[in-house]
Protein backbone atom coordinates (compact mmCIF):
# COMPACT_ATOMS: atom_id res chain seq x y z
CA UNK A 1 0.00 0.00 0.00
CA UNK A 2 1.60 3.79 -0.51
CA UNK A 3 2.50 5.13 2.12
CA UNK A 4 0.18 8.30 2.65
CA UNK A 5 2.76 10.61 5.04
CA UNK A 6 6.25 10.47 6.52
CA UNK A 7 6.41 10.42 10.20
CA UNK A 8 7.23 13.73 10.61
CA UNK A 9 4.43 15.06 9.38
CA UNK A 10 1.23 14.99 11.11
CA UNK A 11 -0.42 17.04 13.73
CA UNK A 12 -3.27 17.79 15.60
CA UNK A 13 -5.32 19.12 12.17
CA UNK A 14 -4.92 15.27 10.77
CA UNK A 15 -7.11 13.54 13.73
CA UNK A 16 -9.74 11.89 12.10
CA UNK A 17 -7.63 10.70 8.99
CA UNK A 18 -7.06 7.45 7.57
CA UNK A 19 -3.23 7.09 7.24
CA UNK A 20 -0.31 4.67 6.17
CA UNK A 21 2.71 4.68 7.26
CA UNK A 22 6.06 2.83 7.16
CA UNK A 23 9.49 2.71 8.93
CA UNK A 24 11.61 1.70 11.94
CA UNK A 25 11.09 0.67 15.08
CA UNK A 26 12.50 2.91 17.03
CA UNK A 27 11.20 2.11 20.47
CA UNK A 28 8.29 -0.30 21.77
CA UNK A 29 6.30 -0.24 25.10
CA UNK A 30 4.04 -2.65 26.73
CA UNK A 31 1.98 -1.28 29.35
CA UNK A 32 -0.32 -4.36 30.88
CA UNK A 33 -1.92 -4.90 27.10
CA UNK A 34 -1.72 -1.35 25.57
CA UNK A 35 1.36 -1.67 23.33
CA UNK A 36 2.81 1.69 22.02
CA UNK A 37 5.51 1.67 19.22
CA UNK A 38 7.27 5.06 17.75
CA UNK A 39 7.95 4.26 14.31
CA UNK A 40 10.51 6.30 12.56
CA UNK A 41 11.75 7.61 9.29
CA UNK A 42 14.10 10.26 8.40
CA UNK A 43 11.47 12.68 8.63
CA UNK A 44 10.75 12.48 12.23
CA UNK A 45 8.69 9.72 14.58
CA UNK A 46 4.95 8.56 14.70
CA UNK A 47 3.49 6.80 18.15
CA UNK A 48 1.72 3.80 16.68
CA UNK A 49 -1.27 2.67 19.42
CA UNK A 50 -2.37 -1.13 19.71
CA UNK A 51 -5.43 -1.46 22.55
CA UNK A 52 -5.50 -4.77 24.56
CA UNK A 53 -8.66 -5.73 22.44
CA UNK A 54 -6.75 -5.22 19.08
CA UNK A 55 -6.81 -8.12 17.06
CA UNK A 56 -3.59 -7.38 16.15
CA UNK A 57 -2.18 -7.40 19.57
CA UNK A 58 -0.99 -10.79 19.20
CA UNK A 59 1.29 -9.90 16.40
CA UNK A 60 2.84 -6.94 18.20
CA UNK A 61 4.27 -9.43 20.70
CA UNK A 62 6.99 -10.93 18.96
CA UNK A 63 7.97 -7.07 16.75
CA UNK A 64 11.48 -5.64 18.02
CA UNK A 65 13.49 -2.57 17.93
CA UNK A 66 14.44 -2.00 14.11
CA UNK A 67 11.98 -4.09 12.53
CA UNK A 68 10.17 -2.37 9.63
CA UNK A 69 6.95 -1.89 9.55
CA UNK A 70 4.01 -1.25 7.30
CA UNK A 71 0.21 0.30 9.16
CA UNK A 72 -2.59 1.92 8.49
CA UNK A 73 -4.72 3.04 10.92
CA UNK A 74 -6.64 6.14 12.46
CA UNK A 75 -5.02 9.55 13.98
CA UNK A 76 -6.34 10.96 16.87
CA UNK A 77 -5.64 12.84 19.81
CA UNK A 78 -2.84 11.34 22.63
CA UNK A 79 -3.95 11.74 25.60
CA UNK A 80 -0.31 12.11 27.30
CA UNK A 81 1.11 14.82 24.77
CA UNK A 82 5.03 14.35 23.99
CA UNK A 83 5.98 18.59 23.72
CA UNK A 84 9.53 17.32 22.07
CA UNK A 85 8.40 16.05 18.98
CA UNK A 86 6.23 18.14 16.41
CA UNK A 87 4.22 14.64 16.34
CA UNK A 88 3.62 14.88 19.77
CA UNK A 89 -0.34 15.63 20.10
CA UNK A 90 -0.79 12.71 18.00
CA UNK A 91 -1.26 9.26 17.88
CA UNK A 92 -2.09 6.43 14.94
CA UNK A 93 -4.67 3.67 16.54
CA UNK A 94 -3.84 0.93 14.41
CA UNK A 95 -6.08 -1.27 12.02
CA UNK A 96 -3.83 -3.18 9.83
CA UNK A 97 -0.19 -4.38 10.48
CA UNK A 98 2.50 -6.19 8.22
CA UNK A 99 5.91 -6.84 9.36
CA UNK A 100 7.86 -6.15 5.85
CA UNK A 101 11.28 -7.10 7.43
CA UNK A 102 12.79 -8.27 10.93
CA UNK A 103 15.97 -7.37 12.44
CA UNK A 104 18.30 -8.82 14.61
CA UNK A 105 19.73 -7.51 17.73
CA UNK A 106 21.81 -4.51 16.69
CA UNK A 107 25.24 -4.16 18.23
CA UNK A 108 24.62 -0.19 19.15
CA UNK A 109 21.36 2.17 20.15
CA UNK A 110 20.12 3.30 17.13
CA UNK A 111 19.07 7.12 18.90
CA UNK A 112 20.89 10.29 19.30
CA UNK A 113 22.56 9.33 22.15
CA UNK A 114 24.53 6.10 22.13
CA UNK A 115 27.08 4.76 24.33
CA UNK A 116 28.58 2.89 21.12
CA UNK A 117 32.46 3.25 20.84
CA UNK A 118 33.50 5.21 17.53
CA UNK A 119 34.95 1.81 16.10
CA UNK A 120 31.43 0.30 16.56
CA UNK A 121 29.77 2.71 14.97
CA UNK A 122 31.57 3.00 11.70
CA UNK A 123 32.08 -0.94 11.08
CA UNK A 124 28.18 -0.90 11.50
CA UNK A 125 27.99 2.60 9.50
CA UNK A 126 24.54 1.69 7.76
CA UNK A 127 22.84 1.59 11.22
CA UNK A 128 24.67 4.47 12.78
CA UNK A 129 23.69 6.43 10.07
CA UNK A 130 19.89 5.80 10.60
CA UNK A 131 20.64 7.79 13.85
CA UNK A 132 18.40 11.11 13.82
CA UNK A 133 21.20 13.08 14.55
CA UNK A 134 23.10 11.50 11.58
CA UNK A 135 20.10 11.62 9.19
CA UNK A 136 19.93 15.33 10.10
CA UNK A 137 23.61 15.67 9.46
CA UNK A 138 23.59 14.60 5.86
CA UNK A 139 20.03 16.75 5.12
CA UNK A 140 22.41 19.78 5.97
CA UNK A 141 25.00 18.18 3.84
CA UNK A 142 22.65 17.91 0.61
CA UNK A 143 20.86 21.53 1.56
CA UNK A 144 24.49 22.97 1.57
CA UNK A 145 25.50 21.68 -1.40
CA UNK A 146 22.29 22.69 -3.35
CA UNK A 147 22.60 26.25 -1.70
CA UNK A 148 25.83 26.49 -3.01
CA UNK A 149 24.82 25.52 -6.52
CA UNK A 150 21.96 27.63 -6.72
CA UNK A 151 24.14 30.42 -6.01
CA UNK A 152 26.79 29.95 -8.63
CA UNK A 153 24.44 28.83 -11.22
CA UNK A 154 22.35 32.46 -11.17
CA UNK A 155 25.86 33.78 -11.18
CA UNK A 156 26.72 32.02 -14.60
CA UNK A 157 28.86 29.81 -13.74
CA UNK A 158 29.34 26.70 -14.99
CA UNK A 159 29.56 23.34 -13.38
CA UNK A 160 32.59 21.11 -14.75
CA UNK A 161 33.92 17.64 -13.58
CA UNK A 162 37.89 16.95 -13.95
CA UNK A 163 39.57 13.93 -13.88
CA UNK A 164 40.40 11.52 -11.08
CA UNK A 165 42.88 10.15 -12.70
CA UNK A 166 45.54 12.18 -13.38
CA UNK A 167 49.18 13.12 -13.69
CA UNK A 168 51.63 13.16 -9.99
CA UNK A 169 52.51 16.85 -9.22
CA UNK A 170 54.11 18.03 -6.12
CA UNK A 171 51.51 20.06 -4.28
CA UNK A 172 52.32 19.89 -0.77
CA UNK A 173 50.99 16.22 0.53
CA UNK A 174 51.91 13.17 -0.33
CA UNK A 175 49.78 11.57 -3.60
CA UNK A 176 47.33 8.53 -3.75
CA UNK A 177 49.14 6.38 -6.71
CA UNK A 178 47.34 4.44 -9.07
CA UNK A 179 49.28 2.01 -11.07
CA UNK A 180 48.58 1.46 -14.85
CA UNK A 181 47.89 -1.86 -16.36
CA UNK A 182 48.11 -0.96 -19.95
CA UNK A 183 51.27 1.24 -19.34
CA UNK A 184 53.34 -0.99 -16.85
CA UNK A 185 55.21 0.88 -14.54
CA UNK A 186 53.60 4.18 -14.76
CA UNK A 187 51.11 5.35 -12.81
CA UNK A 188 48.45 7.52 -12.08
CA UNK A 189 47.70 9.94 -9.10
CA UNK A 190 44.63 10.90 -7.24
CA UNK A 191 44.00 14.34 -7.51
CA UNK A 192 45.00 16.39 -4.54
CA UNK A 193 42.45 19.31 -5.78
CA UNK A 194 41.73 20.47 -8.98
CA UNK A 195 43.86 23.20 -9.28
CA UNK A 196 45.50 22.87 -12.69
CA UNK A 197 42.50 21.94 -14.29
CA UNK A 198 40.79 24.87 -13.45
CA UNK A 199 43.34 27.13 -14.72
CA UNK A 200 43.44 25.03 -17.73
CA UNK A 201 39.93 25.95 -17.97
CA UNK A 202 40.06 29.21 -17.63
CA UNK A 203 42.92 28.96 -20.48
CA UNK A 204 40.46 27.56 -22.43
CA UNK A 205 37.86 30.41 -22.33
CA UNK A 206 34.97 29.00 -20.11
CA UNK A 207 35.22 32.55 -16.97
CA UNK A 208 33.11 31.07 -14.70
CA UNK A 209 34.05 27.56 -12.64
CA UNK A 210 32.57 25.36 -10.49
CA UNK A 211 32.65 21.77 -9.04
CA UNK A 212 31.76 19.39 -5.93
CA UNK A 213 35.13 18.02 -6.05
CA UNK A 214 36.93 15.11 -4.80
CA UNK A 215 40.22 15.52 -3.22
CA UNK A 216 42.70 12.99 -2.22
CA UNK A 217 45.70 13.69 -0.14
CA UNK A 218 47.96 10.48 1.77
CA UNK A 219 48.74 12.48 5.04
CA UNK A 220 48.46 12.06 8.46
CA UNK A 221 44.75 12.13 9.66
CA UNK A 222 42.89 13.50 12.46
CA UNK A 223 39.60 14.81 13.61
CA UNK A 224 38.89 17.26 11.15
CA UNK A 225 40.63 15.81 8.31
CA UNK A 226 40.00 12.97 5.97
CA UNK A 227 42.36 11.42 3.06
CA UNK A 228 39.09 11.78 0.56
CA UNK A 229 37.57 15.01 1.25
CA UNK A 230 34.93 17.64 -0.82
CA UNK A 231 35.75 21.04 -1.70
CA UNK A 232 33.31 23.49 -3.45
CA UNK A 233 36.05 24.55 -6.13
CA UNK A 234 35.32 28.00 -7.83
CA UNK A 235 37.83 29.80 -10.32
CA UNK A 236 37.00 32.70 -12.38
CA UNK A 237 38.52 34.88 -15.27
CA UNK A 238 38.89 38.73 -15.32
CA UNK A 239 38.37 39.16 -11.97
CA UNK A 240 41.05 40.79 -9.08
CA UNK A 241 40.93 39.65 -5.68
CA UNK A 242 37.99 42.42 -4.57
CA UNK A 243 35.73 40.56 -7.14
CA UNK A 244 37.10 36.68 -5.78
CA UNK A 245 36.07 37.68 -2.36
CA UNK A 246 32.80 39.43 -2.98
CA UNK A 247 31.51 36.23 -4.64
CA UNK A 248 33.32 33.86 -1.94
CA UNK A 249 31.38 36.03 0.82
CA UNK A 250 28.30 35.92 -1.03
CA UNK A 251 27.77 32.13 -1.72
CA UNK A 252 28.66 31.94 2.23
CA UNK A 253 26.18 34.17 3.17
CA UNK A 254 23.54 32.74 1.05
CA UNK A 255 24.41 29.54 2.40
CA UNK A 256 23.73 30.39 5.67
CA UNK A 257 20.38 32.00 5.22
CA UNK A 258 19.36 29.31 3.37
CA UNK A 259 20.18 26.04 5.32
CA UNK A 260 20.23 28.09 8.88
CA UNK A 261 17.91 30.73 8.28
CA UNK A 262 21.21 33.41 9.56
CA UNK A 263 21.02 36.85 7.76
CA UNK A 264 24.61 37.97 7.98
CA UNK A 265 24.10 41.08 6.74
CA UNK A 266 27.53 42.89 7.43
CA UNK A 267 30.47 42.44 5.36
CA UNK A 268 32.76 40.16 6.80
CA UNK A 269 36.32 41.49 7.92
CA UNK A 270 39.61 41.51 6.61
CA UNK A 271 42.80 41.08 8.76
CA UNK A 272 46.28 40.34 7.22
CA UNK A 273 48.23 37.29 7.60
CA UNK A 274 51.26 39.55 9.47
CA UNK A 275 48.56 40.79 12.07
CA UNK A 276 46.92 37.46 12.32
CA UNK A 277 50.03 36.11 14.02
CA UNK A 278 51.16 39.06 16.01
CA UNK A 279 47.91 39.14 17.75
CA UNK A 280 46.57 35.60 17.50
CA UNK A 281 49.93 33.48 16.88
CA UNK A 282 48.13 31.55 14.30
CA UNK A 283 47.32 32.18 10.59
CA UNK A 284 43.47 30.79 11.44
CA UNK A 285 42.28 33.05 13.97
CA UNK A 286 39.33 32.50 16.37
CA UNK A 287 37.93 36.01 17.07
CA UNK A 288 34.67 35.02 18.84
CA UNK A 289 36.68 36.21 22.16
CA UNK A 290 39.82 38.87 22.66
CA UNK A 291 42.71 37.66 25.18
CA UNK A 292 45.26 38.74 22.22
CA UNK A 293 48.82 38.16 22.36
CA UNK A 294 50.58 41.74 22.88
CA UNK A 295 54.51 42.09 22.32
CA UNK A 296 56.28 43.24 25.64
CA UNK A 297 60.09 42.73 24.38
CA UNK A 298 60.89 46.03 25.33
CA UNK A 299 59.54 46.27 28.63
CA UNK A 300 60.95 42.18 29.39
CA UNK A 301 64.09 43.64 28.00
CA UNK A 302 64.51 45.76 31.09
CA UNK A 303 63.66 43.02 33.61
CA UNK A 304 66.27 41.19 35.10
CA UNK A 305 64.74 37.61 34.40
CA UNK A 306 67.77 35.87 32.61
CA UNK A 307 64.97 33.28 30.18
CA UNK A 308 64.06 36.66 28.53
CA UNK A 309 66.63 38.54 28.53
CA UNK A 310 68.90 35.85 27.20
CA UNK A 311 65.89 35.01 24.82
CA UNK A 312 65.83 39.25 23.14
CA UNK A 313 69.51 39.26 23.10
CA UNK A 314 69.23 36.08 20.75
CA UNK A 315 67.29 37.32 18.74
CA UNK A 316 63.76 36.40 20.13
CA UNK A 317 60.82 38.18 21.69
CA UNK A 318 58.62 38.14 24.61
CA UNK A 319 54.42 38.13 24.44
CA UNK A 320 51.92 37.74 26.48
CA UNK A 321 48.36 37.01 27.15
CA UNK A 322 46.30 38.35 29.68
CA UNK A 323 43.40 36.01 30.87
CA UNK A 324 40.57 38.46 32.26
CA UNK A 325 39.65 37.62 36.09
CA UNK A 326 40.33 34.01 36.05
CA UNK A 327 43.65 34.26 38.85
CA UNK A 328 41.34 32.07 41.00
CA UNK A 329 40.70 29.64 38.78
CA UNK A 330 43.83 28.60 37.80
CA UNK A 331 45.97 27.00 41.28
CA UNK A 332 49.97 26.34 40.60
CA UNK A 333 48.94 22.69 39.55
CA UNK A 334 46.64 23.95 36.70
CA UNK A 335 49.35 26.26 35.55
CA UNK A 336 51.89 23.36 35.81
CA UNK A 337 49.29 21.51 33.42
CA UNK A 338 49.40 24.54 31.18
CA UNK A 339 53.17 24.62 30.66
CA UNK A 340 53.23 20.89 30.06
CA UNK A 341 50.48 21.85 27.10
CA UNK A 342 52.96 24.55 25.65
CA UNK A 343 55.48 22.39 25.77
CA UNK A 344 54.01 20.05 22.79
CA UNK A 345 54.33 23.36 20.61
CA UNK A 346 58.44 23.56 21.72
CA UNK A 347 57.79 26.33 24.15
CA UNK A 348 60.14 25.70 27.09
CA UNK A 349 58.32 26.96 30.18
CA UNK A 350 55.29 29.27 30.83
CA UNK A 351 55.70 31.72 33.23
CA UNK A 352 52.79 33.88 34.92
CA UNK A 353 52.01 36.37 36.63
CA UNK A 354 48.52 36.70 38.72
CA UNK A 355 46.90 40.26 39.99
CA UNK A 356 45.57 39.85 42.90
CA UNK A 357 44.30 42.39 45.60
CA UNK A 358 45.56 45.16 43.64
CA UNK A 359 49.19 43.78 43.47
CA UNK A 360 51.11 40.98 41.27
CA UNK A 361 52.47 37.82 42.66
CA UNK A 362 53.90 35.38 40.68
CA UNK A 363 57.62 33.31 40.85
CA UNK A 364 58.79 35.66 38.19
CA UNK A 365 57.55 38.90 40.02
CA UNK A 366 60.94 39.82 42.21
CA UNK A 367 62.52 39.91 38.73
CA UNK A 368 60.65 43.28 37.70
CA UNK A 369 60.51 46.75 39.19
CA UNK A 370 57.65 48.74 40.33
CA UNK A 371 58.19 50.68 37.06
CA UNK A 372 58.34 47.79 34.99
CA UNK A 373 55.27 46.76 36.72
CA UNK A 374 53.25 49.64 35.98
CA UNK A 375 54.15 49.73 32.05
CA UNK A 376 53.59 45.78 31.91
CA UNK A 377 49.72 46.48 33.76
CA UNK A 378 49.34 49.40 31.13
CA UNK A 379 50.37 47.32 28.36
CA UNK A 380 48.42 44.32 28.91
CA UNK A 381 45.37 46.33 30.07
CA UNK A 382 45.80 43.89 34.01
CA UNK A 383 42.53 44.10 36.21
CA UNK A 384 41.64 42.25 38.92
CA UNK A 385 41.61 38.52 39.05
CA UNK A 386 43.99 38.70 36.02
CA UNK A 387 46.03 35.96 34.78
CA UNK A 388 49.23 37.08 32.70
CA UNK A 389 50.80 33.76 31.15
CA UNK A 390 54.40 34.54 28.77
CA UNK A 391 56.41 33.17 26.52
CA UNK A 392 59.77 33.70 25.61
CA UNK A 393 61.57 31.94 22.37
CA UNK A 394 62.09 32.66 18.94
CA UNK A 395 58.88 34.31 17.11
CA UNK A 396 57.77 31.75 15.48
CA UNK A 397 57.64 29.29 19.30
CA UNK A 398 55.86 32.27 20.73
CA UNK A 399 53.16 32.83 18.42
CA UNK A 400 52.66 28.85 17.99
CA UNK A 401 52.34 28.21 21.69
CA UNK A 402 50.49 31.34 22.93
CA UNK A 403 48.45 30.86 20.24
CA UNK A 404 47.54 27.60 20.67
CA UNK A 405 47.08 27.88 24.64
CA UNK A 406 44.91 30.97 23.96
CA UNK A 407 42.49 28.40 22.14
CA UNK A 408 42.84 25.88 24.69
CA UNK A 409 42.16 28.25 27.46
CA UNK A 410 39.13 29.80 25.76
CA UNK A 411 37.69 26.33 25.20
CA UNK A 412 38.47 25.61 28.82
CA UNK A 413 36.83 28.43 30.18
CA UNK A 414 33.87 28.31 27.43
CA UNK A 415 34.52 31.92 26.63
CA UNK A 416 32.81 31.02 23.27
CA UNK A 417 29.68 29.43 21.87
CA UNK A 418 29.25 27.52 18.62
CA UNK A 419 26.32 29.79 17.24
CA UNK A 420 28.58 32.32 16.93
CA UNK A 421 29.75 32.76 13.58
CA UNK A 422 33.07 34.85 13.14
CA UNK A 423 33.64 34.71 9.80
CA UNK A 424 36.97 36.75 8.56
CA UNK A 425 39.22 37.06 5.72
CA UNK A 426 43.16 36.66 6.29
CA UNK A 427 44.97 38.28 3.57
CA UNK A 428 48.10 39.53 2.38
CA UNK A 429 49.79 36.25 2.64
CA UNK A 430 53.62 35.63 2.02
CA UNK A 431 53.89 34.09 -1.13
CA UNK A 432 57.83 31.77 0.30
CA UNK A 433 58.37 30.53 3.32
CA UNK A 434 62.05 29.87 4.04
CA UNK A 435 62.54 26.64 6.41
CA UNK A 436 65.66 26.06 7.93
CA UNK A 437 66.05 22.53 8.14
CA UNK A 438 65.35 22.02 4.15
CA UNK A 439 67.57 24.75 3.50
CA UNK A 440 65.00 26.15 0.49
CA UNK A 441 61.64 27.92 0.24
CA UNK A 442 58.52 26.57 -0.07
CA UNK A 443 55.32 27.75 -0.91
CA UNK A 444 52.80 29.18 1.49
CA UNK A 445 49.76 28.58 -0.32
CA UNK A 446 51.01 27.47 -3.49
CA UNK A 447 53.61 27.81 -6.55
CA UNK A 448 50.55 29.04 -8.93
CA UNK A 449 49.96 31.92 -6.68
CA UNK A 450 50.45 35.52 -7.75
CA UNK A 451 53.08 37.70 -6.45
CA UNK A 452 51.69 41.36 -5.65
CA UNK A 453 52.67 43.75 -8.03
CA UNK A 454 54.42 46.11 -6.01
CA UNK A 455 56.38 43.12 -4.63
CA UNK A 456 58.29 41.72 -7.71
CA UNK A 457 61.32 43.14 -7.33
CA UNK A 458 61.85 41.63 -4.35
CA UNK A 459 61.73 37.35 -6.07
CA UNK A 460 65.44 38.94 -6.53
CA UNK A 461 66.56 39.98 -3.42
CA UNK A 462 64.49 38.49 -0.99
CA UNK A 463 61.45 36.32 -2.21
CA UNK A 464 60.57 35.56 1.84
CA UNK A 465 59.30 39.05 2.41
CA UNK A 466 56.93 39.29 -1.11
CA UNK A 467 53.29 38.89 -0.40
CA UNK A 468 51.23 37.67 -2.40
CA UNK A 469 47.04 37.56 -3.79
CA UNK A 470 46.26 34.83 -1.18
CA UNK A 471 43.06 34.65 1.09
CA UNK A 472 41.67 32.75 3.72
CA UNK A 473 38.18 32.63 4.91
CA UNK A 474 38.89 31.44 8.61
CA UNK A 475 35.22 30.75 11.06
CA UNK A 476 35.66 29.87 14.61
CA UNK A 477 39.33 29.57 14.51
CA UNK A 478 38.91 26.66 11.36
CA UNK A 479 40.32 27.12 7.88
CA UNK A 480 36.97 27.41 5.71
CA UNK A 481 38.40 27.82 2.22
CA UNK A 482 41.55 29.53 0.63
CA UNK A 483 42.73 30.97 -2.57
CA UNK A 484 44.55 32.98 -4.45
CA UNK A 485 44.91 35.10 -8.03
CA UNK A 486 46.91 32.64 -10.09
CA UNK A 487 50.46 33.42 -11.99
CA UNK A 488 48.99 33.91 -15.43
CA UNK A 489 52.73 34.59 -17.05
CA UNK A 490 55.03 31.86 -17.74
CA UNK A 491 58.21 33.75 -16.90
CA UNK A 492 56.86 34.37 -13.36
CA UNK A 493 55.61 30.98 -13.03
CA UNK A 494 59.39 29.93 -14.30
CA UNK A 495 60.62 32.16 -11.48
CA UNK A 496 58.26 30.80 -8.58
CA UNK A 497 59.40 27.37 -10.15
CA UNK A 498 63.00 28.23 -9.76
CA UNK A 499 63.01 30.45 -6.25
CA UNK A 500 61.39 26.65 -4.68
CA UNK A 501 64.36 25.16 -6.16
CA UNK A 502 62.40 22.77 -9.06
CA UNK A 503 64.90 22.27 -11.84
CA UNK A 504 64.25 22.90 -15.29
CA UNK A 505 63.60 19.41 -16.27
CA UNK A 506 61.09 18.71 -13.78
CA UNK A 507 59.19 21.97 -14.71
CA UNK A 508 59.18 20.43 -17.91
CA UNK A 509 58.58 16.88 -16.58
CA UNK A 510 55.56 18.22 -14.00
CA UNK A 511 54.21 20.93 -15.28
CA UNK A 512 55.30 21.36 -18.94
CA UNK A 513 51.71 21.22 -20.39
CA UNK A 514 50.55 23.93 -17.63
CA UNK A 515 53.80 25.86 -19.04
CA UNK A 516 52.82 25.37 -22.72
CA UNK A 517 48.98 26.43 -22.30
CA UNK A 518 50.51 29.68 -20.16
CA UNK A 519 52.09 30.74 -23.52
CA UNK A 520 48.58 31.19 -25.24
CA UNK A 521 47.06 34.25 -24.12
CA UNK A 522 46.33 32.94 -20.36
CA UNK A 523 43.84 35.63 -18.85
CA UNK A 524 44.25 36.68 -15.21
CA UNK A 525 41.92 34.31 -13.31
CA UNK A 526 41.68 33.45 -9.56
CA UNK A 527 40.05 31.06 -7.87
CA UNK A 528 39.23 30.05 -3.90
CA UNK A 529 38.07 26.19 -2.81
CA UNK A 530 36.35 25.92 0.63
CA UNK A 531 36.06 22.49 2.29
CA UNK A 532 32.61 21.06 1.88
CA UNK A 533 33.16 18.40 4.96
CA UNK A 534 34.19 21.33 7.16
CA UNK A 535 31.30 24.20 6.07
CA UNK A 536 29.09 21.25 7.30
CA UNK A 537 31.25 20.51 10.26
CA UNK A 538 30.37 24.43 10.84
CA UNK A 539 26.50 24.03 10.29
CA UNK A 540 26.36 20.81 12.42
CA UNK A 541 28.16 21.94 15.18
CA UNK A 542 30.50 18.88 15.27
CA UNK A 543 34.55 18.45 15.80
CA UNK A 544 34.68 15.29 14.11
CA UNK A 545 34.77 15.42 10.10
CA UNK A 546 33.42 11.54 10.14
CA UNK A 547 30.00 12.97 11.24
CA UNK A 548 29.41 14.59 8.26
CA UNK A 549 30.82 12.22 5.79
CA UNK A 550 28.94 9.09 5.04
CA UNK A 551 31.47 6.50 4.87
CA UNK A 552 34.25 7.88 6.14
CA UNK A 553 38.02 6.34 7.31
CA UNK A 554 39.61 5.85 10.61
CA UNK A 555 42.64 7.81 11.78
CA UNK A 556 45.03 5.03 10.28
CA UNK A 557 43.06 5.69 6.74
CA UNK A 558 40.90 2.42 7.03
CA UNK A 559 37.63 1.73 6.52
CA UNK A 560 36.57 -1.25 9.50
CA UNK A 561 33.38 -1.66 7.74
CA UNK A 562 34.64 -3.22 4.74
CA UNK A 563 37.84 -4.08 6.18
CA UNK A 564 39.58 -1.59 3.18
CA UNK A 565 42.87 -1.32 2.29
CA UNK A 566 43.11 -4.99 1.74
CA UNK A 567 45.41 -7.38 0.41
CA UNK A 568 44.57 -8.65 -3.29
CA UNK A 569 45.28 -11.82 -5.43
CA UNK A 570 49.11 -12.31 -6.64
CA UNK A 571 47.76 -12.25 -10.04
CA UNK A 572 46.26 -8.72 -9.88
CA UNK A 573 49.94 -7.76 -9.04
CA UNK A 574 51.34 -9.53 -11.67
CA UNK A 575 49.20 -7.54 -14.35
CA UNK A 576 50.33 -3.86 -12.73
CA UNK A 577 54.14 -5.57 -13.16
CA UNK A 578 53.88 -4.91 -8.60
CA UNK A 579 55.36 -6.83 -6.33
CA UNK A 580 55.08 -5.77 -2.73
CA UNK A 581 58.04 -5.77 -0.13
CA UNK A 582 55.70 -6.76 2.55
Amino acid sequence: MKRTHNNGELRSSDINKTVTLKGWVAKKRDLGGLVFIDLRDKEGITQLAFNPDSPLYKKTLEIKNEYVLEVTGNVIERSSKNKKIPTGEIEVEVKELEILNTAALTPMIIADETDALEETRLKYRYLDLRRPVMQNNFVVRHKTAQAVREYLNNDNFLEFETPILTKSTPEGARDYLVPSRINGGEFYALPQSPQIFKQLLMISGFEKYYQIAKCFRDEDLRADRQPEFTQIDIETSFMDQEEILNISEGMIKHVMKSVKGIELKEDFPRITYAYAMDKYGVDKPDTRFEMLLTNITDIASQSSFGVFTSNIENGGIVKAINVKNAASDFSRKKIDKLTDFVKKYRAKGLPFLKFVNNEFAGSILKFFTPELLVSLKEALNVEENDLILFGSDKTEVVNQSLGQLRNHIAKTLELYSNDDYDFVWVVDWPMFEFREEQQRYYSLHHPFTRVKDEDLELLNEAPEKALAYCYDLVVQGQELGGGSVRIHKTDLQNKVFDILGISKEEQQEKFGFLLDALKYGTPPHAGIAFGLDRLVMLLVHTENIRDVVAFPKTNSAQCVMTSAPSKVADEQLEELSIKTLI
